[in-house]
């Protein structure tokens, strides 16, 4: 198969499967993957359980994460990779940010987020894995992470809410959003097909909704 694109984020909501698929995507097609370390951010655990003290530390160790994989991103491609998957588009900091902080020191992450983004690649294309909370929720409880224990389904639509606005206004990318509630790209070969053969086509940028019956 030909991919006409060079870096391709899979992207969706807590719970969504966009590290699975980005995993199986790069191991199908010989991509370069980035994967978001989540679990070495000490703040996340504090986080879930009191959300107003902990915002802001955890958000600025997403955001200088992220940052340093990126730039090295930039710095050291792996040349014999075809194309580089990602499960994170690095506007996902501003999304979260904006859900997760008060006015003040969301405008104080802003400032450090648009200074150091212009720096970061883009991606040419993002593939959004769109759920509904309630299939959000099982797929957190079957991954069974402590710390998410307490996510709740107000705070998930909150959050994909979130990436639609995001997204309504920043049409600069081709954004492929997928409704995978009837899938099961882990279980199904076909399934998982169904996704993966949406690379082969040419986006042009802007929104486009994509349903498998």
């Amino acid at each position: 198969m030909t991919i006409p694109y060079n870096y391709i984020v899979i992207e969706g909501c807590i719970g969504a499967g966009k590290t699975t698929f980005s995993k199986m995507l790069a191991e199908d097609c010989n991509a370069e993957l980035v994967l978001e370390q989540f679990a070495d951010n000490p703040f996340l655990p504090k986080f879930y359980e009191d959300p107003v003290h902990y915002a802001l530390p955890v958000e600025m160790h997403f955001l200088m994460e992220r940052y340093r994989q990126l730039s090295q991103l930039l710095s050291a491609r792996d040349m014999f990779k075809d194309f580089v998957v990602g499960d994170y588009f690095i506007d996902k900091c501003i999304i979260f940010s904006k859900n997760n902080l008060l006015r003040d020191e969301f405008n104080l992450y802003s400032t450090v987020f648009n200074t150091i983004s212009s720096f970061l690649p883009k991606p040419d294309l993002i593939i959004y894995l769109y759920n509904e909370p309630e299939r959000l929720l099982q797929n957190i409880a079957r991954r069974g992470r402590e710390y998410e224990k307490n996510i709740t389904a107000e705070y998930l639509n909150d959050i994909q809410e979130s990436y639609m606005n995001y997204f309504r206004q920043n049409t600069n990318i081709p954004i492929v959003l997928v409704h995978a509630a009837n899938l099961d790209f882990v279980s199904s070969q076909a399934d998982y097909l169904k996704i993966r053969n949406l690379l082969e086509q040419t986006f042009e940028k802007g929104i486009h909704r994509v349903s498998f019956q």
